[in-house]
This record gives C-alpha cells, sequence and structure tokens, in this order.
C-alpha cells in the first residue's frame, strides 16, 4: 500500500548531472540566491554590509536582479510595495547588527499590512554566537530576538545545509495567509566558505491554505440571508488575498453597503450604488454600521482607525472573517471565522440566499450626503480640490503610495483608489518615510505604469538618499512633496490639545534644487497647477519631483 506522503519526486536527468558536477567557485551565499532562483524570485532588496558580502558576491554569479537602496528601512519599504503588487515574497538582504536593526519599522509596516517580505540577514561568525562577548563588529547578543516580535516567524542557519529548507520554510510562511515579514540571518563564516553542496534546482514552497470552516459559515450564511440591515466592512484582507471580485458578487447579492477601511482601499468599486465608499473616519458612517443588525466584518481587525478610534460600538451581530487568528475578536465579540478572506467569501457565496431591498442604495445616499454636509461645513475646499487634482492627473492604472502626512489622512476617507491594490499608506504601523521609498520598489514591479508616491515635508527627509536610487535605475515615480514647513498634523494636534506647537517646525532644503542636484527634474507647483504639472511629470519616463508649498488642515474629529 502506498500512501502519498511516501512518495517523492524523481530528479530529472539535468538534475542529477547538476548535482554531481557543481561548477566551481561556489560559497554558501550561491546557496542562498539559488534556492530564492529557485522558488522563483526573481529581483531582491537590500544593502551590502561587511559580514553579508557572501550573499552579494553571489549575486553576480545568479540572473536575480539586484536593486539596491541607500537606506536599509528604505529597502524594506520597497520590498514591502514589491511584495504588494506582485504577491509575492520580497527578497530584502540585510547585513547585521545596525544594518538588521535599520530595517526594523519597516518590517513592522508590513507585518500591519500583510505585505509579504523575505528579510535574509547575515550574522557574526558562528563561533561568536550566543555570547555577545566577543567582540565583533555588529554584534548583537541575541539578533534573532530583536525580530521575533515584528516579523511572522524567525529561522536561523547555523550550516550550509540547513540554507535551502530554511529559505524554502521562511518562503511559505511569508506567503501564508496572513501574509507578512519573516526573518532568515546566516552567520558570516556559513555564507563565505566554499561549498560543494549542489546547486539548489528544486523550490516548490507552497503556501498553505486557510480555508473556512464549514460549520461556520454556514452559520454565517443564515444570518446574512436573513437579516433586515445587513452591512460590510471591508479590510486589507480583501485586497490582500485578491478577493474583490467576490465581495463584490456577495454584497450585490445580499444586497447590503459596503465601508472600507483605510487599509482595504479600492476593495469595493467607489461608485458603485452600495458603496459607503470609505468615511469610516465619520459619524454618520459609524451610525450606520451601528444600525446594521448583521455585520460582516472581511479581513479587518477593526483596529484604531477601522473603528472610528475605538468608539464603534455594533448593537447587531458580528461576522468577523480575519486569517490572523489574534485579531479574531481582539476588539469585538463576533461569530469569529479564521480563514483567508477569498475562501471564506467563497464559501458564503455558495450558501446564501440572495436578498431583495430596493432601498438599500437610497441608504447609501443618504449618508454620503450627510457626510458631504458635514465636510462642507468646514471650509476644507483647498484640501478636497488638491485631492481632485492628483485623481485628474494620476492614470486609473497607476499605484499611489502616501507617507503619513495630512494630504493621506485625507486620501485614506476621501481619495477613489480606482481600483483594489493601487492605494497604499503606512497606516499599518504609522511610522515616517514610507512613501517614496515604496513607490520605487512598485515601479521595479511593474515598471508599465507611473507610479505616484505622496509626502509632507518631514516624511520626505527620511527619503531624500532614495532619489540617487531613483535615478540609478531610472525608475518612474513622480513625488508629490507638499511643504509646510514642518510635522503638519502633528502641529496640528499639539495646538488642538495644548494650544501651541512644540518640536514641530523644520528648517528644510530647497526640494526643486534639491532633486536637480540629483538628476531628477523638479518643478515647484501651486494648488492652480497641481493637475497640469503632476500629469507632465507622470507622462515623463524616469524619476521626477513635484513641490507643493502648502498648509493643510484635516477635518474635524469625527468620532465626538
Amino acid at each position: 500500500m502506498t500512501h502519498d506522503h511516501d512518495l517523492v519526486l524523481r530528479p530529472t536527468e539535468a538534475q542529477i548531472s547538476a548535482a554531481l558536477n557543481p561548477p566551481p567557485g561556489r560559497n554558501g551565499g550561491d546557496l542562498v540566491v539559488e534556492t530564492l532562483a529557485g522558488l522563483g524570485a526573481t529581483t531582491v532588496f537590500g544593502l551590502p554590509g561587511q559580514h553579508a558580502l557572501g550573499m552579494f558576491d553571489a549575486l553576480r554569479r545568479s540572473d536575480l536582479r539586484y536593486i539596491g537602496l541607500r537606506v536599509e528601512n528604505n529597502a524594506g519599504f520597497a520590498a514591502d510595495a514589491y511584495g504588494r503588487i506582485t504577491g509575492e515574497a520580497a527578497p530584502l538582504l540585510l547585513s547585521t547588527g545596525p544594518g538588521a536593526l535599520t530595517s526594523l519599522a519597516a518590517l513592522q509596516e508590513a507585518a500591519a499590512a500583510s505585505a509579504p517580505v523575505l528579510a535574509i540577514s547575515s550574522q557574526i561568525p558562528t563561533a561568536g554566537l550566543g555570547g555577545g562577548r566577543h567582540g565583533y563588529l555588529h554584534e548583537l547578543p541575541d539578533q534573532s530576538a530583536s525580530f521575533r516580535g515584528v516579523v511572522k516567524s524567525v529561522h536561523t542557519v547555523r550550516t550550509q545545509s540547513q540554507i535551502p529548507s530554511a529559505i524554502e520554510a521562511a518562503w511559505k510562511s511569508a506567503l501564508t495567509a496572513p501574509h507578512g515579514p519573516v526573518w532568515v540571518e546566516i552567520p558570516q563564516d556559513v555564507l563565505l566558505a566554499p561549498t560543494l553542496i549542489p546547486v539548489v534546482t528544486g523550490g516548490d514552497a507552497f503556501p498553505e491554505e486557510l480555508p473556512p470552516r464549514p460549520e461556520l459559515t454556514a452559520v454565517a450564511a443564515d444570518l446574512l440571508s436573513r437579516a433586515e440591515r445587513p452591512a460590510i466592512i471591508a479590510g486589507g484582507g480583501v485586497v490582500r488575498s485578491d478577493a474583490s471580485g467576490k465581495l463584490r458578487q456577495l454584497a450585490e447579492t445580499l444586497q447590503a453597503p459596503v465601508v472600507s477601511t483605510p487599509g482595504g482601499k479600492g476593495a469595493f468599486p467607489w461608485t458603485h450604488p452600495l458603496s459607503l465608499q470609505s468615511w469610516i473616519e465619520d459619524r454618520h458612517t459609524t451610525d450606520f454600521l451601528e444600525d446594521a443588525d448583521v455585520l460582516l466584518v472581511v479581513g479587518s481587525g477593526l483596529g484604531e482607525l477601522s473603528s472610528n478610534y475605538h468608539t464603534f460600538k455594533p448593537r447587531g451581530r458580528v461576522i468577523q472573517i480575519e486569517a490572523d487568528l489574534g485579531k479574531l475578536e481582539s476588539n469585538h465579540p463576533a461569530l469569529g471565522i479564521h480563514a483567508d478572506a477569498r475562501l471564506a467569501l467563497q464559501a458564503l457565496l455558495e450558501t446564501v440566499t440572495p436578498r431583495q431591498d430596493a432601498e438599500a442604495p437610497e441608504r447609501v445616499r443618504t449618508v454620503l450626503a450627510k457626510v458631504g454636509e458635514r465636510i462642507a461645513a468646514q471650509e476644507l475646499s483647498l484640501e478636497q480640490d488638491l485631492l481632485a487634482s492628483i485623481r485628474r492627473a494620476l492614470p486609473a492604472g497607476s499605484p499611489s503610495f502616501w507617507d503619513m502626512t495630512i494630504l493621506a489622512y485625507w486620501a485614506w476617507s476621501a481619495f477613489d483608489a480606482k481600483g483594489p491594490n493601487r492605494m497604499h499608506s503606512a497606516q499599518g504601523a504609522g511610522g515616517l518615510g514610507y512613501g517614496f521609498p515604496a513607490a520605487l520598489g512598485a515601479a521595479v514591479a511593474d515598471p508599465s505604469v507611473p507610479v505616484l508616491a505622496v509626502s509632507g515635508d518631514g516624511g520626505a527627509l527620511y527619503s531624500i538618499a532614495e532619489l540617487a536610487t531613483a535615478r540609478q535605475y531610472d525608475l518612474n515615480v513622480t513625488w508629490l512633496i507638499v511643504d509646510d514647513g514642518g510635522y503638519g498634523i502633528l502641529r496640528e494636534y499639539m495646538t488642538d490639545a495644548f494650544g501651541e506647537a512644540t518640536a514641530t517646525e523644520l528648517t528644510r532644503p530647497d526640494y526643486v534644487a534639491l532633486a536637480e542636484s540629483f538628476g531628477v527634474p523638479g518643478v515647484r507647483t501651486t494648488p492652480e497647477t497641481l493637475t497640469d504639472d503632476l500629469t507632465k511629470a507622470l507622462g515623463s519616463p524616469g524619476p521626477s519631483v513635484v513641490v507643493l508649498p502648502a498648509v493643510l488642515r484635516m477635518f474635524a474629529p469625527t468620532h465626538l
């Protein structure tokens, strides 16, 4: 009797020949790049360092494309965006100690946004591991401990024979729902030592599926089919699992209005009759969702932003579909379904009974009208006009990447992404400096469309070095910098809370002249000329910078 798990793949003649006759001059680093190529990777991001040189030397013997950034954190943001756009695990090659630690904020964002990043770091030589007293350059007592609370999984290598399996396991972990960053570390001597291990030719690390439990989807389908006022919250999990089409089909079957979270931007069509858009930071929207007798939450943990700053108090039954077990029912009691959003929505589509509700679109229009009236009463036409100008200039198929800046806070609520996986921001972890390096990673992933980055002048100063990267690789990114002379959102928060702001004002460079010093075209624009200047920049190949001097305001708190 033969069991499936007894079967093994027989090597081909070519694989046998390659195994018996490995090319000379290979080292442990070659095992890294060969494993990555075998898993399907084509591009790696990173920044070299002393202990990691074995990996970087091996790159020249491989067909992998290397994109080198100037700061490890920015390399992490670029890999994050590459992973979001392609759905593949984006390799990120790093050195030991300071180089590794500098990537932490980017890996935190990747974890919060479920972006698949495969970070591979060097370590001090094997003889020094575990002590923290050997005096090696870059040495940490326990480097992996610094990452264990941030990434999905940690994989430690001690010998060359462990390299292929460790990287395969990490790849599988990164791409198993929920997607996320993973960490592999390999000592310097293991990377540098010559190897007689055969060339890595295989690599089938298929991620595990996360299907819903059928008894739970049966109950969920019954609740939704019998609901009088169903509603849906679409989170980032819908985008990450490529489930937007199934979400739309379910919403139409149930006649259930849909609101998208900041992470779920584009998960549901903006102008659909059932679309509440993404005004989730609004009391009118919150009231509507609280009134639902059955609320389906898909791919969201209902965290701070998605719950209107924890003021959301649902009165009806909540059904939560969430791939991250730790987020399941973490903020609200629910019928919790631990599953990939795509598989769970498919199960619901197969079991729900269609509803008829001719009044649902009218209820949606009423809520959106109330939101519009509230915003109009605050005299914030400049901010709304700027978003409209950007939307006119940005091609519908182009992705945009937004830093933590006032215009991005507006965009979470008021910007039409024109489709799933096209608007991205750092709202997961909330670190500064995300927009421009992330846009570079997206331009590497798909050079056929221009990419937009939006930063304030505070966030821009985190990323200036990457103008050199944009020029070096001739990446098709237009960077809009809104220059208000400081940390604008913090200035507003502090003024509101304390009467005046402290530590928010910045001396900054002439961004146009600075861009041009890197060989990147720059232009200073105005609110009136923004559409034309952005259109021209986005329509010109290669990188460009558009600087908009403007002081913007947020809309009034909507959770009071």
